[in-house]
C-alpha cells in the first residue's frame, strides 16, 4: 500500500482541549474526598443525594453492609469533535493526495495476478 509522507506541526493553545474558547487555561477543580453512605439511606434520600451531587460535585459512595457498591458521580457534559478535520492545523499530508485512493496494482496486472 502506497503511504504519503506525514509532517506533523507543534500544537498550538488552540489546540489544546484545557484552553477554552476565551484562549485563558481552565480553573482546576478542587477535590473533595467521596462521602459514603448506607444503601437504605440512599434508597430513601435518592433524589435530594442526586440534586446535592449535581449541586456540589461531591461523589458519594453507596455501601451495603460496609463494602462498596455502586458510586454515584456528577454528570460532565463532553463534546464530541467530528472525526473528519480532527488532525487539520496539527497534520499536514505531503505528496499528491491521489496516490491514497490509487489501486497499488496497475488495473492491466490486476487479471494476471488473480
Amino acid at each position: 500500500m502506497a503511504t504519503l509522507p506525514v509532517q506533523y506541526k507543534k500544537k498550538t493553545a488552540a489546540h489544546s482541549k484545557k484552553a477554552n474558547k476565551a484562549g485563558k487555561a481552565a480553573k482546576p477543580k478542587l477535590v473533595v474526598p467521596p462521602r459514603e453512605i448506607g444503601a437504605g439511606e440512599f434508597k430513601a434520600k435518592c433524589l435530594a443525594i442526586i440534586d446535592e451531587v449535581s449541586e456540589s460535585g461531591q461523589e458519594v459512595i453507596i455501601t451495603k453492609r460496609g463494602k462498596a457498591m455502586a458510586k454515584l458521580i456528577p454528570f460532565q457534559e463532553t463534546s464530541v469533535d467530528s472525526l473528519f478535520g480532527r488532525l487539520k492545523g496539527i497534520v499536514e499530508i505531503v505528496g499528491d493526495p491521489d496516490d491514497l485512493i490509487n489501486p497499488i496494482i496497475p488495473l492491466e496486472d490486476w487479471e494476471s495476478l488473480r
